[in-house]
């Protein structure tokens, strides 16, 4: 994959703001998603898989990206997704566009339903490539390695060093993937997870694990006083979870899209770009080099703006 930009977007807060425009990624509005799924549908290449199956709700960028890639192979897609979160959104509108079947459950069975489906087709004798939601999982967790290792090489470039690093932080191997390249390369700075849902412990714990999993399966020898405090997740910003509900969030949005042009979302960045702004302001941090990695949700930003933003 080609390095995603990084954008100089100058002072901010009193420090040097970088933003990683992840959203650049040139496949179906890019994200995180976007990095994740090349790799995980490079092994699906290498099998004989001939569909996919995976999780999310209405609003889930990971489901929008894996059913167009999909859709791109002519294989099929099929979404398990949770009633509690199936408004109608550009994401789910672009699902269907690219053939999806999407499946709408209670929360509490989207687990047997994934089972089920599975094992359908395979007694129908399709051989089907399982995603967990949200790219969950070692790949996952590899994609964002790798992304660390292009942020290094940047730094290398232009002679500077992030002190912070940003992000929106939600199923977890985002943050994990970041966390485990920081670790192996033994670099100092902070990485900062905005937590967009859930809450600690649970939520640090679900980062924690994926770490663990990674330097496991890759005989990778760190410390568990170190895991532990590399991993830093915050979760005083949440709100009401995905919710659309902080008008400091919106605000945030209007700003940032008026001042730098760069679309933000009520869900995930526009959530992380306003929690990173009260951090810094609550901790008094000032003359700092910053990241911000704006990993995608562009469709969302559209179904905010026609809610008025």
């Amino acid at each position: 994959m080609i390095p995603t930009l990084i954008q100089d977007l100058g002072e901010y807060s009193g420090s040097h703001l970088f933003i990683k425009r992840e959203d650049t990624i040139p496949f179906s509005f890019g994200g995180n998603k976007a990095r994740k799924a090349q790799l995980f549908f490079e092994e699906i290449d290498r099998g004989e898989y001939d569909c996919v199956v995976t999780y999310g709700s209405s609003s889930s960028n990971h489901c929008r990206v894996i059913s167009n890639m999909a859709a791109a192979r002519n294989m099929k897609c099929y979404i398990i997704s949770p009633e509690e979160a199936s408004d109608e959104t550009y994401n789910s509108k672009m699902m269907r566009l690219f053939g999806a079947e999407i499946t709408v459950v209670p929360v509490e069975q989207v687990h047997d339903i994934i089972e089920k489906k599975l094992k359908d087709l395979r007694n129908k004798g399709s051989c089907p490539y399982f995603i967990a939601g949200g790219g969950h999982g070692n790949i996952g967790t590899q994609a964002y390695v790798s992304c660390y290792e292009e942020i290094r090489q940047y730094e290398d470039v232009q002679n500077i060093h992030f002190d912070y690093i940003f992000f929106a932080s939600g199923t977890g191997t985002t943050q994990a993937g970041l966390v485990c390249g920081q670790l192996i390369n033994k670099d100092e700075r902070k990485i900062v997870g905005i937590s967009i849902a859930r809450k600690n412990p649970k939520g640090r714990q679900v980062v924690l694990d994926s770490i663990h999993e990674y330097l496991t399966e890759n005989d990778v020898l760190i410390s568990d006083d170190n895991i532990e405090s590399a991993t830093i997740f915050n979760d005083s910003y949440t709100g009401n979870g995905y919710a659309k509900d902080n008008n400091k969030i919106e605000k945030t949005i209007r700003e940032m899209l008026i001042r730098y042009g760069l679309p933000l979302d009520t869900t995930y960045t526009g959530k992380a770009f306003q929690g990173m702004s009260e951090y810094l302001k609550e901790r008094s941090i000032t003359d700092k080099t910053i990241l911000f990695i704006h990993t995608g949700g562009t469709p969302l930003f559209f179904d905010d703006l026609g809610g008025k933003l």
